[in-house]
């Protein structure tokens, strides 16, 4: 019952991280928003091996694991999380996580390309559940044909792309580490347990550089003087990353420790739903029963994969 308690709040927390990065992100620009989100989870995230490994720098990684975990940060934060905060702008968190749900799908099919896993009967199930939730909560009748979407076609692309991006970012970083695990010295099994860790550490350094790449190449460092001088805009991305690669990514794993990968899986989705009532609380955005019903068919498409 532990397991299934702190999936349970894994979802809350990274409801939480989905609401706050809308909040940011209106505040102060996707780009600056990810900057100083990814700055911040590179700054928590080696005051924590420092702690616990005596270095603030991940220990061991070869060139290969890099490479992989590089790809894994280049898709996963900065084409993902680019996506995903922009379309908090466009179509709100609300939605923006509904389309977060695409990511098993994502993953499942780049699993099967990259690493030659199976795709189970159920697998596919899943795909086309999840997508039909997804299409439920953003059709309504209307239009020549009988039904229009909802959302703005920018939004609905950048919703996928940030699915897509998550899902493929996963496996890249199942493939980094398992090169982080083969190239670890003898005598270094204390270590395994921080090694999730120190590979997230690596892919934020990629976050951050890529973000801040993108800041320079669009000639906007000029408002990050003033960013920085928004203390509002600083708390809502500080709650961000505590929420969301801090917190949630620690509890995600002690989850995974304390119950089936499955069911722990399955809860952690339940973000969506999650996210419906206090998005109509602090947003006042409206939520139709279908709406309602979409995001429970999604989460419930996500389950089957783990079946």
């Amino acid at each position: 019952m532990v397991g299934e308690l702190i999936s349970l709040l894994v979802a809350v927390f990274w409801t939480g991280s989905a609401m706050f990065g809308e909040l940011g992100s209106k505040r102060m620009g996707s780009i600056q928003m990810n900057v100083l989100r990814m700055g911040m989870s590179l700054l928590i995230l080696m005051a924590g091996l420092w702690i616990f490994t005596g270095s603030p720098i991940p220990l061991y990684a070869d060139g290969q694991t890099w490479f992989w975990l590089t790809l894994s940060g280049l898709v996963g934060y900065v084409f993902g999380d680019y996506c995903l905060f922009n379309s908090y702008l466009i179509i709100g968190s609300r939605f923006a996580q509904l389309f977060m749900t695409l990511a098993p799908p994502f993953a499942a099919i780049s699993g099967w390309i990259l690493l030659g896993e199976k795709l189970s009967f159920l697998a596919l199930i899943g795909m086309l559940v999840t997508m039909s939730g997804i299409a439920l909560s953003v059709l309504h009748k209307g239009g020549k044909h009988g039904l229009s979407v909802k959302l703005p076609l920018k939004g609905i692309i950048l919703g996928i792309g940030a699915g897509l991006g998550q899902g493929v970012g996963l496996v890249l970083s199942k493939i980094g580490l398992y090169y982080y695990e083969a190239c670890l010295p003898a005598g270094s099994d204390d270590f395994v347990s921080v090694m999730p860790f120190a590979s997230t550490c690596i892919r934020a350094v990629i976050g951050f550089v890529g973000f801040f790449v993108i800041l320079s190449f669009r000639r906007e460092m000029n408002t990050m003087p003033k960013v920085l001088r928004d203390k509002k805009g600083l708390t809502f991305a500080l709650c961000a990353t505590l929420c969301g690669s801090v917190i949630g990514v620690s509890l995600s794993l002690m989850a995974v420790k304390y119950t089936e990968a499955g069911i722990a899986s399955t809860l952690m989705a339940l973000s969506p739903v999650f996210i419906l009532w206090p998005a109509h609380v602090f947003f006042g955005t409206k939520v139709t029963a279908m709406e309602i019903l979409g995001a429970f068919i999604s989460v419930i498409g996500v389950s089957l994969f783990f079946l």
